[in-house]
């Protein structure tokens, strides 16, 4: 099991004030090559911002669920950064989400915003995936007692 990430929250508090800090915050690309071209550019990115942590957003209606997940990884292990991944109510099923936190819990990430998540493209109004989460409480609530 990988090392265990202190929590956000620890590091603002942590922090002294003496200088700002700086958090980043990464939309997924929706290409294979643009998710290798992003990590690629974490390095650089680590280095000349001096980042307190990385956001990883879910994709509007989950559409970069396991894009999220690479980068998520990738900018931990590969890269030292501490991850604050999001993940959403939409468009997801239980198992999915339990299938993120299990890898979650085994690369140590333990920074997750859960959030119920925009409605997918092209639909007017947010709904509940069948097998899955009618808000963001329920996800919430779902995380901490998994």
């Amino acid at each position: 099991m990988a090392s265990v990430d202190p929590k956000i929250i620890d590091l603002m508090n942590a922090h002294k004030g003496e200088e700002p800090w700086v958090a980043l915050e990464y939309f997924p690309p929706r290409t294979a090559s643009g998710v290798e071209n992003l990590k690629a550019k974490l390095p650089r990115m680590k280095r000349e911002a001096t980042p307190m942590y990385v956001d990883v957003t879910w994709g509007a209606g989950g559409t970069t669920a396991d894009a999220t997940m690479d980068i998520t990884i990738a900018a931990k292990r590969d890269f030292g950064l501490i991850p604050n991944m999001h993940l959403t109510c939409t468009n997801i099923e239980e198992e999915k989400v339990k299938e993120a936190l299990e890898t979650c819990k085994r690369e140590g990430i333990t920074n997750i915003v859960a959030l119920r998540g925009d409605a997918p493209a092209g639909q007017d109004k947010w709904e509940a995936t069948e097998g899955g989460f009618a808000c963001g409480m329920d996800l919430v609530k779902f995380i901490r007692d998994t």
